[in-house]
This record gives C-alpha cells, structure tokens and sequence, in this order.
C-alpha cells in the first residue's frame, strides 16, 4: 500500500504537524526550565501550576495522534481529505480565537507583554493552524486517480466542496454558457452504477427467496402462487429495506425548532430596552449559524433520500428487464409489450418517488410531537383546542385522498384507451387514408377524450376542496388557540413573542400534517405497482427442461412421440410428433396454413409446453423467424449479433445472402443505421438480413421458418442455392426449413408434411410423390411451377438490381412484426444519435430543444384557457395573499395590546373583535383560494380540451409523407407524454408558481414594512438571486432534456427485445443482452444523477440567500430597535423565517413551468403542420361516379418529397373500362408508388389522372378515396370488433356483412366464433391468422364494390391456398370492375387482358401477356425467372 506516492499537500500536512508537535515541545521546555532551570537569582520556591505541564503535553500526544490520522487518510482507498480532520481543525481555530483576543488586550492594556516565550508560541502555533485548516480544506489527489477526477469531479472533491455541491460548479457553468450533450456527462461512482446495483438487489431477492422457499416447504398445504408473490414481496421489502438502511437518514427539520427561541429571544430583546446591544448581535449571528448549519444537514439529507430513490428504480429496471428475458410464453400473453414497458417506466419510478420521502414516515410523527410539546410550553392547554381542529382535518382529507384515487384510476382507463386507438391509428394511417376512415376514427378518440375530461374536471374540483380545507386550516388552527387561550382567563394577555412563536410553530406543524396523507397516498399508489411487478415477476419461467442437450444421440435432432401445446392447460398444437434428423440433412417442413408448422419450430426451440414425450437437440442452435426481427442497430451489427467480426467470413455471407448490391446502396454501407423495427429496409431485405445473421453464426443446427416467402422468386433461388440448399454456405450443417415454396422440395433429403399438428408423412420427394398421400394432394392445389424448369440456369440471379434501398415505404414493411403496435415504447424521442448519422431518417429533431422556451408559448396557453379566465384567476389569488398579510398585520396589532393593557383588565369588546377580525380573514383567505383554484381548474381543462383536439385533427389530415420519414414513437409521445404534461402537470406547477410569486413578494413587503432599511438589501439579493436561478434553469432544463432522450433507448431496447425474444433464446444471446441493458440505463443515470445534484447544488445557494435575510431582518431589528414595536419584529422575522423555503420553492417551480410548459410548444408544433389537400372540396362527383371505371394518366410524373428525385417519369397511358390490367416490376421500379397516386397519398409533380375523364385533383380527398377500392399489401386491422373493422361508419347492413363473409370464405370460421360479427379483434389483429387478415380485407373491397380495384398483391405470409381463394373471388365478384394488381408472383397475372411492365419509374411494356413473351423483352426474363414459359399461358 505504501507505493501510493507521498502528494506535496501530504508532506505540507505532515510538515505542519511536526512543526506543531515542536511548539508543543518548547512550551514545555518553557515551563520546565522555569521551573528547574539553572539560571535562578533568587531561587523561587513557586512552581509554576499543574496545568502548564499537562497543556503542552496534550498537545504534543494530539499532534502526534494528528500525523498518524493524516498518514490513514493517506492510506485509505479513494479518498481525498477526511471530514473528521477538518471539523477538528476549525473547531480548534473557533477556540483559539478567545485567548488569541485575550492575550491581545492585555498586552495593549498593559502596554507591554507579560510573559514572551509563552506569547510568541501561541501566536506561531495559531498561525500554523491556520495553515493547516486551509490545507485540510484542499484535495489531495493521489496521480492515478486524476484521469478519473476528470471524468467524475466528485471522486475528487473535498469535504467543504462535498457539503456544499461546489463541485458540481463545472457543470452548471457549461450548461449555462452552451447546451449540454451526452458526452458532457461525468462518470458514475462505482456503488451508483446499475451492474453493482443490480448485483446486491440479486442478491437480497435470491436469499429472500430462499427462506420464502424454506417457508413454503413447511406449509406446503398452501397454494403455490401465493407463496411466490409472498417472496416476491418479501425480496422486494428486503431489496428496500437494506437500501434504506444505507441511506443515511438525518433529518433535521428539528433545527427549526432551535430557530423558535432564538426568535422569542429576539422579541424580548427588543421589547427589553435595557438589554446590551451585543445580545441582540450574538442572536442575529446564532440565528445565522443555525440556519446555515441546518441547510446543510437537510440537503445532504435530500441528496442521500435521491440517489436511494434513484438506485431502487434503477435496480427494479434491471430485474423486469431480466425477468422478460426468461418469462414464459403464457405469462407473456397476460400482459402485452406496452404493460411491460409500463412496469419498467411508470411503476418503476412510482418506487422511486416514495423512496424519496420514505424517511418522512417517522420524522413527520415525530415533528408533530415536538412542535406539540413547545406549543404547550408557550399556551399552555389552550394548544389543544388548535390540536383538535387539525385532527378533524385529516380524516376530511383522507376521504378526499381515496376518492380522488378511485377517479385517478378511471382516468388512467381512458388514458389507456384513448392511446391505445391513437396507437393503432398512427400504426394503420396508410389504412385510414386510403379508405377514407379517418372521421370514424377521429370520433371515436374524441368520444373517450370527452369522458377522460369530465373525469379530470371531477377530480380538479375535488383537489381545490382538498386546497381549500388546506389553506383554511393554519388560520382556523391559530383562531382556535388564540381564542381559547385568550377567553379561558382574565390573566392571559396575547404577547409578541407568544404570538409569532406559536404561529411559526403552527407553520412547522403544517407540513408533517399534509405530507403524511399524501405519503399514505404515495404508499397506496406504490402498492399497486408493487403487486403489478410481483406479478410479473412471479410469472412462470420458460422451462428449460423441455429440450434436452444430450450429446450421446446420433441424430441432431430428435422427438420421441411428443405432444407439445402454447398453453399448460390447452389442447395441445402438435399430436404425437416422432422426427428423427440426421447431422448435415436438409429437412422441409410443408403444410397448409394453420398446420402447425411454425409451433413445430417453437418447440423445437422450447417455447411451447410438452404434454408428453420429449426433445433431443445435439448442438447449437441458430433461428430465422417467419417476420424478421431487426435490431435498431447498424446493419454490421444485425448480422454479426455479438459474435466478432471476420470480415473474410461477412463477406461470404453477404454475398450468399445477396446483400452486396443493398450494400452499394445504402447511405453508410454495412455501418447504416437501420430503424425501428427495420424501417428503412424492405421487407426482402429485413428477411436477407435475418438469414445472414443465422448464416453468419456458424451454429450447428438451422431451424428456418418461411425465409423465402418476403423475398421476390429470382432471389429466393438464389437463396437456396447461395445458403440452404444442398451447395450452399450450410451445406454441412442440419437444417429444417419451413417452405411454401413447391419448387425447393425436390433438393432437399427429406419433407415432412404436417396435417392439422399431426406429422402425416414424411419422406423424399419423389417416395412422397409416390404415395399419393396429402403431399400430392399439396403439390396439385400449388403445382403451378413446373419443377423440370427451376434448373440452374434461369435461377442464376442475372441481376440482383432489384434489391436497392426503396424510398417508398410500401415494400417496406409487407412483413412488419405486429406485436410491435406497441411501439410507444419508443415513449421518448428515438436515439438521437441515428438522426444524426442515417440520412434517411433525419428530422428536424431537437431543433427547438434548446432555444429558451419563448414568452408566446406562455401566451398560447394563457390564451387556450381563456384570457377572462387567466385573468380571473391572477386577481382573486392577489386578493387571497392581500388577506393573509391583512391577518398578520392585525395579529402584530393585536399583541401590542399586552404593552397597552399592562397589570390593567382587558376589555371583552376588544377581545371579541380582536378574535372576530383575525377568524374572518382566515376564512377569507381559504375561500378565495378556493375560488381561484376552481378557476383555474376549469380554465385548464378548457386548454386541454381546445390543445389535444387541435393536435388530433391535424395528425389525422397530414399527408402520408410525414408519417414515413418520422417514427411513430415520436407522435404518440405526443399524444401520450406531452397531452399528460399538459392535462396534470401544467396547471399544477402553474399554480404553485403563482402562489410562490405573490407569497415571496409579500413576504418582502412585509420585511420592508417593518424594517424600512431592508429595501436597501433587497435589491443585491434579487440580482444574486436571479443569477443563480438563471444558470440552474439552463442546466437543470438540459439535464431533464438529456434524461427522457436517454431514457428513450431503455424502452425500446426492451420493446425489441420482447419482440425478439424467441430469437435471442435461440441464439442463447441472454447475458449480452442484460449487459447492454445496464449500459443503457447507466447512459440514462448519467443524466439523472447531476439533475438531482443541480437540485441540491441549487437549494443550498438559495438557502443560504434565505438565509442572509432572516439575518438581515434580525440584524436591521437590532440596530433600529428603538424605533420598532415587538410585533412588527415578531413578523419580520418569522416572514424571513418563511422565505427560504418559498425561494426555493419558487426557483423550483419557473424551472418546472419552463420544462413542462414545453409540452404545449410541442403539442403546437404538430397542430400547426402541413395539411393535405382538403377531404370534401365544393366541386363534388356525381353519386355514381365512377360509373364505367376508365383510368387514363396524363404524363404523370410524382415524387416522394420536394427535395427528392422523381418516382414516376411521365406516365401516359389509358386503362378501358372493365379491363384487368397487370403491373409488374423489380423492387423499387415505382409499382407501389403508382397505387398511392391513385389516392392521391402522394400528389403529382406534372400531369394528371382522369377517372371517367374527370381530373382528380380536382375533388375532395374523400370523395376520390371512398370511390375506388384498394386490397393492401399487409393487412392492418384494428382493435374493435369484426364489424367495425369491415364498416366503421355503419353504412351497412348485417345481412350485407354476412354475405361478403361469405363470399370471401370466412362465413364459417365468423359463426363459428362465440359472439359472431361482435368477436374482438385484438391489437394489430394477433388473434387472426395472416390469412384470415387478408380475407378479411378481401371482404371490405367486397363491401364497397366499387368500379375500380386496386390489388397490392401480398408477397409475405400469405400461403397458396388462401391465395388461390382470394384469386378467385375477384375473378368472379369484380368482373365488372377495372381491376389493377400489382403482382410479385407472375403467375397471378397471366390471365390478365394487359400487363404493364414498369422500371424506374416508366412505363416499358404494356400489352398482353402472350405478346410481351414473344417479344422477349423485360417481361421474357421475368417470366423466364419464375420459371413460367409459353406452353404455361396456353395451358392458362
């Protein structure tokens, strides 16, 4: 340890100690040598005293005890002063500065020094005390640590910097001068990071575990859940109560009391004209010293009470996040992506608000009984009439508390409902707007948000009572004493210092009375939340027993008759499964839709229940799912998913996987930063990538659900035959492949068809061909490619061009992951950082983040509530505080009556008046109070009411654009955060600011009143005061800014990883996930813990403002205390006494109002964006039009976005009437765009489009969307019922209804259902098949009939048979309709009278399929790539 080296501060430390230490020495020898010297005249028989041989002795023994304390610190781990020595060091200056006085007098008295050697060593050993408490003030910072000092000034700061936050200046000043970024945060302290966090909270949870475990052993009798919830709740308590025990509690809200006899001594003081004046200095100065010293103590009581809130929260992240990596799939199912995500956010952070108060449970009690006690020492028993009244008051407001819950939990219902539909609407937008549904919608929402506000206002005229029984409470509590104490004898006169004690004492009580209800409340609320995370927490976990990893097998992967279901209860999926899989074989798995082919893979993964028989997998696992799942990551990451990086190995893999040309294409290459949800990539890319990822990981076993299905034919070869197939990439591994593709099934070694779970045949191609069994049966319904063609020759992908990075969005997402509707886990801004980096997604993000929030967002407010209203409120809250210090004032009146009426009978008249007046004004008071917040509650619901409807009819009116270039996230946060902020805590900080404002100014007026001198204070005071203010609210302002911007990235890194559990279990990537999640919140806490230093580094300055003042009062008391009546300095200083805490309060409260206030400029910022065109012009179409469905485009040229290229390239062609018309082209050649301009999603640069020749830009977007029909690429449904999904207006008539079921094969499965047409779709549709979806968008087109349809052929997710079906029906229910399909599969548009070949963006072939063949142009080579040749089209 010694190494550490010796710092020069140490050796100067060292150095005076020694040099102590000597004069401790000489001193004796003084006295030694007087005593005993040789040199005597006349040898003295008086020794000198006892005393001059123990001082110097004591002193010697502490200097020697000091150096040994400094040689510790030196020695002690991380530390760079010590505390102790420094106390040690200024108490003994504070008492060296008496004899320092002493000595000095004496010797001017005397006029000579008395005794030398003595003199001049206290005055050396004085000096070097001095040195030594300056240097005990100074850091020493050992040089290893000084990297880390930069990184985190704390480590480095010493004890005067610790107390009082100056440490922290370095931040203040940098926010101050230019806005704060991510990489200005310092480092976190070692016990404040989330591992070390997370690690002691594992392990309270686990050995409280274990003993709930032991316990349950014994009362086995028990049901077993219970039993987990109890342990959970006992971890929980444990976690909290170990950490509360660390949390050093000191609170000294009882130095107030100190205050009160200091103020009764400054009373009598002034009334005792006799008294010396330096009493009244020593108590101005005391008063000071106390209330510096109690400022200290309570912040660094706040400071400890935070940062414990902060780790409780950070520790409750941390374990639901681990707790969804291993939750099982039906306590998945209890709560969705978005409950999850709340447990982590809001429920989480329930705990860390109680835990910041948590503390308050005993010392409120324990205020209350000594301000009790004081009370009575002063008035005797009269105190407890006071008592009484405020002991009625608690059980009122207990009453108010439990009702305002019930309705808080009313409002969150609608809160959740309202986001809920928002969520789907800002997910199905595409939807609404091409099917013209946005009003229905737009009702809908409206309807909730009218309940939602009826039950705010419910609960903002129960608060304003709450208020009201509040803010008459200390008047009616010191009405009742000082009538009781004055009525119950003659004797009791009311004097000052009697009066203004009991008030400030009262005040005291005030607080630990009101906070108590709304702790209870707190606790309430945390309680809940705590059953919800036990809950959770106490869900199953995935058995991990299901699949077994036995090594002794031969084969990679076996079944043995096993029978597996989602459920435990439920009747199983897959029946009686046998499979036995050789290492290195190619096994597809074929079935019809609904066969239980991807259960099969979820078992294999063990994610499904076994009911019997069991699992054997030999080897690492990889997984494709059916819908890819991407990260929001680089594109290198998504691939590499945490194995390192080969680049010899990711370029094998990239050109299997046909990457290399997206590659060319996107913005950053391999490092391109891809969205949310894979947003800008396409749905054939999503799935390339999520096969290069399992290609890339060189597991030993691929389980491959549907890779093939996303991507187009050509590419789908060259797939199998780069990757899957038998000379692919994974040629030597075991791979089982789901497939609807007929033509791979003659490559691989074996297929196993599945029949409704049951394996009905398994076997090799042609054995099964043989067998005429269900897969003939399969090949015939699908054997439209010829098997013989898909020879290697055509299949060699000639150009992969069609893979380029599409700027539309409607390729994009044929395969988006739907569990993901709940993509408000984006709940904040999605990261900054891939704004910054991907140009795509760029956006005027944060542009306003830093601009100081502008005085025109107050007035857009202000002007929402209601300017009367605004107004209103302002007078009656000035004429409330008018009252408060009219009732002070005649309080200070009525004492002096104990001067006036001395030894004389007090008359009753006066009495009663005296009582009368005080008592009227108290109720005044409360009443206006009353009143104002009545107001205000309803002006602010009014404000609400006009923002969120400004915002939600204009979302719904923007054009399709904005919604594609910003991610949902962001919208629903503001429907979400910013219409929460502006429904509850807008008004609320808005109030408590204008109660702060006028109570500090009257205050200050009151000060002034009584001690005119203190204007003269005021204003240096202000001018430091608002410096200081100015510099927190900018960092403070940034701070909160850099916290809900890093707090975005902890939620939807967890919404991505629920979504994509099945594949991080497949991979095993468990543990790397858990790490990046501490990450995560670590970045988050890096902005969460300055905030709360800010706070306190704040507060101490402006107490210490505060401070001044009430020493200034006291002071200025003094001096002029001649002049000054005893009440009037009562008032003073117990109004200056007052005036630190509502400072505080109201620096607290700008700062908050500027923060919060911010919502309403974000909330504006999108009720004020671009519309589209207008729904209804005053040019209207005739009822029937279109009546014969002719298309003609007029050199139609569109792009997607001003700035960007053109899509289209001047169109022109005409579509006849009843015509069927084919659009085909490569990814990316502007089929999709072609439909949108159809609907006018997105307008034309040039030219035009005529429908039956009318221009349609030229009506209404309504009008033109409700006439033409279009079948989408992914269906979207919403949540509701059957109906609503296919008639939201009600238009229909349930007969109608029941015969497009029918007519689109959906009859059957509809009746079959409990409630019928009444069923309830789920979110996003999870509880229908994909087939079932895109039925049932099949049957709205039916519903609407109308002349012209549009058919966004799907590519993903739809298996033959339901596309057969769909096929069908439009051949026979639309022959009387112009039909466009834009086709990804040839085959569907053979038949068709013309098909038009597109490619970037123009038209090159349009004419009859027969005729383009032999023409062999571009559609030849298609044609030729699907395998499809002319015999097909004569046999078609």
């Amino acid at each position: 340890m010694s190494t550490k080296h010796l710092s020069k501060i140490y050796l100067c430390k060292q150095l005076v100690a020694s040099l102590l230490f000597l004069t401790a020495i000489a001193t004796l020898a003084v006295t030694l040598g007087e005593d005993f010297g040789p040199i005597k005249d006349p040898p003295s028989t008086v020794k000198n005293p006892g005393v001059f041989y123990a001082n110097p002795v004591l002193y010697a023994v502490t200097w020697i005890l000091l150096m040994l304390c400094q040689e510790g610190v030196r020695r002690r781990e991380g530390s760079v002063d010590s505390a102790t020595l420094f106390v040690f060091w200024l108490l003994l200056v504070l008492c060296d500065i008496f004899p320092f006085q002493t000595l000095l007098r004496e010797a001017l008295k005397l006029g000579e020094i008395s005794d030398v050697p003595r003199f001049s060593l206290f005055y050396i050993s004085f000096g070097l005390e001095l040195i030594a408490l300056v240097l005990s003030a100074v850091p020493d910072i050992p040089r290893e640590a000084e990297e880390h000092v930069k990184k985190n000034p704390e480590a480095g700061a010493a004890f005067l910097s610790r107390i009082t936050f100056n440490w922290f200046n370095g931040m203040v000043w940098k926010g101050y001068k230019r806005p704060l970024v991510q990489e200005d945060m310092w480092e976190l302290n070692e016990i404040d990071s989330t591992s070390y966090i997370n690690k002691r909270f594992q392990n309270v949870l686990q050995s409280e575990l274990a003993v709930a475990r032991v316990r349950y052993q014994r009362n086995l009798k028990k049901k077993r859940d219970g039993n987990k919830d109890k342990a959970q709740e006992e971890a929980f308590k444990a976690g909290l109560s170990s950490g509360l025990g660390k949390g050093v509690s000191q609170d000294v809200l009882m130095m107030c009391l100190t205050n009160f006899s200091f103020l009764r001594l400054m009373i009598s003081f002034t009334q005792d004209k006799d008294s010396y004046a330096w009493e009244g200095y020593l108590y101005a100065v005391l008063l000071l010293v106390v209330t510096i010293f109690q400022s200290l103590l309570l912040q660094q009581y706040f400071q400890r009470c935070f940062v414990l809130g902060m780790k409780v929260r950070t520790a409750i992240m941390a374990t639901v996040y681990k707790k969804a990596l291993v939750v099982s799939n039906e306590a998945r199912k209890e709560s969705t992506v978005g409950e999850t995500v709340n447990l982590m956010s809001a429920d989480a952070q329930r705990f860390n608000d109680v835990t910041n108060f948590i503390h308050l449970l005993w010392s409120c009690p324990l205020q209350i009984i000594l301000s009790i006690v004081f009370l009575w020492l002063e008035l005797g028993p009269s105190v407890l009439a006071g008592l009484a009244v405020m002991v009625l008051m608690a059980p009122i407001n207990g009453l108010l508390a439990t009702k305002a819950r019930q309705i808080q939990i009313e409002n969150m219902k609608f809160k959740d409902k309202r986001l809920k539909i928002m969520n789907e609407i800002l997910n199905g937008i595409k939807i609404l707007k091409l099917y013209a549904w946005e009003p229905s919608f737009q009702m809908q929402v409206d309807d909730i948000r009218g309940e939602e506000l009826k039950v705010m206002r419910k609960f903002a005229y129960l608060s304003s009572v709450s208020t009201f029984i509040f803010s008459c409470a200390p008047a009616l509590v010191s009405l009742a004493t000082f009538a009781v104490f004055v009525g119950v004898s003659k004797d009791n006169a009311l004097t000052a210092e009697k009066a203004f004690t009991s008030i400030s004492l009262f005040n005291i009580l005030r607080f630990p009375l009101a906070m108590l209800p709304m702790l209870i409340a707190a606790m309430v609320q945390t309680s809940v939340s705590r059953k919800r995370l036990e809950k959770f927490l106490a869900g199953e976990d995935l058995d991990s027993d299901i699949v077994r990893h036995d090594p002794s097998f031969n084969s990679a992967i076996s079944i043995c008759d096993g029978s597996f279901a989602w459920e435990k209860e439920a009747e199983p999926m897959l029946k009686n499964v046998s499979l036995d899989i050789k290492p290195g074989q190619l096994i597809a798995v074929v079935g019809a839709v609904g066969s239980g082919k991807s259960s099969l893979m979820s078992a294999l993964l063990g994610e499904m229940h076994s009911t019997k028989g069991f699992i054997n997998i030999k080897g690492s696992l990889a997984f494709v799912p059916q819908q890819a799942w991407i990260q929001n990551a680089t594109l290198r990451d998504n691939i590499l998913f945490g194995s390192p990086h080969e680049e010899r190995r990711f370029q094998e893999v990239i050109h299997a996987c046909a990457l290399a040309p997206d590659l060319e294409l996107l913005p950053g290459g391999d490092l391109t930063e891809i969205g949310e949800k894979g947003i800008n990539l396409s749905g054939g890319q999503k799935q390339r990538v999520s096969l290069a990822r399992a290609a890339y990981s060189q597991a030993d076993i691929y389980l491959l659900d549907d890779p093939l299905s996303a991507v187009d034919s050509h590419v789908g070869k060259h797939l199998f035959e780069k990757v899957i197939g038998p000379n692919g990439v994974l040629k030597d591994k075991t791979r089982v492949l789901v497939t609807h593709g007929v033509s791979f099934l003659p490559y691989v070694d074996e297929i196993v068809v599945l029949v409704d779970g049951v394996v009905s045949e398994v076997g090799s191609y042609s054995s099964l061909r043989a067998n005429k069994g269900a897969f003939s049966e399969f090949l015939d319904t699908y054997a439209k490619e010829k098997s013989n063609d898909t020879d290697s020759e055509s299949a060699r992908c000639q150009d992969t061009a069609d893979v380029e990075l599409i700027p539309e969005r409607e390729d994009t997402q044929p395969d988006s992951p739907l569990e993901d509707a709940v993509s408000f886990t984006l709940k904040r801004e999605s990261s900054i950082r891939r704004s910054q980096r991907n140009g795509r997604l760029a956006h005027p993000f944060l542009s306003f983040f830093f601009i100081q929030v502008k005085f025109s967002v107050y007035l857009q407010y202000l002007r929402a509530m209601g300017w009367g209203y605004s107004v209103l409120v302002f007078v009656v809250y000035f004429i409330q505080n008018i009252a408060f210090i009219g009732q002070n004032l005649w309080l200070s009146d009525w004492t002096n009556d104990a001067v006036d009426y001395f030894n004389k009978t007090y008359p009753t008249w006066k009495r009663d008046t005296r009582v009368g007046v005080f008592g009227a004004l108290g109720v005044a008071q409360g009443l206006f109070v009353f009143l104002g917040t009545l107001l205000l509650a309803n002006a602010s619901v009014n404000a609400s009411r006009i923002l969120h409807s400004r915002l939600l009819n204009n979302i719904l009116r923007v054009p399709m654009v904005f919604f594609d270039t910003t991610p949902i996230g962001r919208v629903v946060n503001r429907f979400a955060k910013d219409i929460f902020t502006v429904d509850e805590a807008i008004p609320q900080s808005f109030r408590s600011w204008l109660l702060c404002l006028l109570g500090v100014l009257g205050t200050l007026f009151v000060i002034c009143l009584a001690t005119p001198f203190f204007t003269i204070i005021i204003i240096p005071l202000a001018l430091v005061y608002y410096f200081v203010q100015r510099f927190y609210v900018a960092t403070s302002r940034q701070l909160r800014r850099l916290d809900s911007v890093s707090r975005s990235p902890i939620y939807s890194h967890f919404s991505e990883t629920v979504s994509g559990l099945s594949v991080i279990r497949a991979y095993g990537h468990q543990e790397r996930f858990l790490k990046h999640n501490e990450i995560t919140i670590d970045e988050n806490l890096k902005s969460v813990y300055p905030w709360i230093v800010s706070n306190r580094w704040l507060a101490i300055r402006l107490e210490f403002l505060g401070n001044l003042v009430v020493f200034f009062a006291a002071l200025l008391a003094v001096i002029s205390r001649d002049s000054l009546d005893s009440g009037l300095v009562g008032l003073s200083i117990s109004y200056a006494l007052n005036v630190t805490q509502t400072l505080n309060w109201l620096v607290r409260m700008s700062s908050e109002l500027e923060t919060n206030i911010v919502a309403v400029e974000r909330v504006s910022e999108y009720s004020e964006l671009k519309n589209e065109a207008q729904w209804v012009t005053d040019t209207r179409p005739t009822e029937k039009w279109p009546k014969e469905g002719r298309l003609r485009f007029d050199n139609y040229k569109v792009r997607y976005r001003p700035e960007l290229d053109l899509v289209l390239h001047g169109i022109t062609c005409d579509i006849g009437s009843t015509e069927k018309i084919g659009i085909v082209g490569r990814t990316g050649a502007g089929k999709s765009s072609l439909t949108n301009c159809l609907f006018r999603i997105i307008e034309a640069a040039e030219g035009r489009i005529l429908i039956d020749d009318l221009d349609i830009s030229k009506i209404g977007l309504h009008d033109l969307r409700n006439r033409i029909t279009i079948i989408p690429q992914d269906p979207v449904l919403f949540s509701g019922t059957l109906r609503m999904n296919l008639d939201p207006f009600d238009r229909f008539s349930d007969e109608e209804i029941w015969r497009v079921l029918e007519l689109s094969h959906l009859k059957g499965y509809v009746s079959g259902l409990h409630e019928g047409l009444q069923h309830e779709v789920a979110e996003g549709g999870e509880n229908l098949s994909v087939g079932q979806r895109q039925l049932l968008c099949l049957a709205r087109a039916l519903l609407r009939k109308s002349r012209i349809l549009i058919l966004d052929e799907a590519t993903a997710a739809v298996d033959l048979e339901t596309d057969n079906l769909i096929q069908n029906t439009i051949r026979k229910e639309f022959s009387q309709c112009t039909v466009l399909t834009i086709a990804h599969r040839l085959h569907s548009i053979m038949d068709s009278s013309r098909v038009m070949v597109l490619d970037a963006g123009k038209i090159v072939e349009f004419d009859s399929p027969s005729n383009l063949l032999e023409k062999q142009g571009h559609f030849y080579d298609m044609a030729k790539d699907a395998g499809i040749n002319s015999e097909d089209i004569s046999a078609l």
